[in-house]
């Protein structure tokens, strides 16, 4: 299985921003209204005081509020910008698992059935819109690395779940994972998430992955029942 700086890059190319520039140290990310994974800027290497301020004002430029990623090895940077009045919000963990331990995990005999294809179907952009996953979002997908997928999962011929899976190379990841009220406790994140990860073996993928915030506990939960091992994670600095 691979190293988290190769989900790094595998988190990248398969949620990416809408553009990206370089601002001293740091990669600057448009985000074009899709949140933060591709809004924050990331350091390449140390930062000073007076760089951080360019990063802010570049970022302010793009109509984006400054926000960091903060990454392992960054724990200068991070020191810097709580300093500077920034405070964490949203670590989450990157979670990886060898394909075969995922797409072969027990379904545990749910009646639950689910479909792929892109782009995605009327039902998937409904879940996704409930769900607080708009058009920009959306629009992540759509630039996202090939081969892509949109799978919409139904329980007892209903529409309840949705989730978007997308391939760098070897590596897959599942994003956007949603499951409606409804169809919760039910089996559909866990059977959503093994099928995905059949399509992405499929599609010659070895390795999949996800990032998941820590404060999803329920999901946290599912993925490490189906094999999941935490790999390591990030957070994001955000001033008050």
């Amino acid at each position: 299985m691979t190293d988290i700086q190769r989900l790094f890059a595998a988190l990248e190319a398969t949620w990416p921003a809408a553009a990206t520039s370089a601002c001293g140290p740091f990669t600057i990310r448009d985000g074009a209204g899709g949140g933060k994974r591709v809004s924050a800027a990331t350091a390449n290497g140390p930062a000073t005081e007076a760089e951080v301020v360019a990063a802010e004002a570049a970022m302010s430029a793009l109509g984006q509020t400054p926000l960091f990623q903060i990454r392992p090895g960054d724990e200068a940077l991070d020191a810097l910008l709580d300093g500077m009045g920034y405070t964490v919000v949203d670590p989450t963990r990157l979670m990886a698992a060898p394909i075969d331990v995922v797409a072969d995990a027990d379904k545990g005999g749910k009646d639950v059935k689910t479909i792929h294809g892109w782009g995605p179907l009327a039902f998937m952009v409904e879940m996704w819109r409930d769900g607080g996953i708009g058009p920009e979002r959306i629009a992540v997908m759509e630039r996202a690395s090939e081969p892509k997928t949109g799978l919409l999962g139904r329980m007892v011929n209903t529409p309840g779940g949705t989730a978007f899976v997308s391939l760098d190379g070897e590596v897959a990841m599942i994003h956007a994972l949603e499951v409606r009220q409804t169809s919760r406790r039910g089996g559909m994140g866990r059977v959503a998430t093994i099928d995905a990860a059949m399509w992405a073996r499929d599609q010659g993928a070895t390795t999949f992955a996800l990032a998941c915030t820590e404060a999803n506990t329920a999901a946290n939960a599912l993925y490490a029942g189906l094999g999941m091992q935490d790999m390591g994670g990030y957070h994001y600095r955000q001033k008050s």
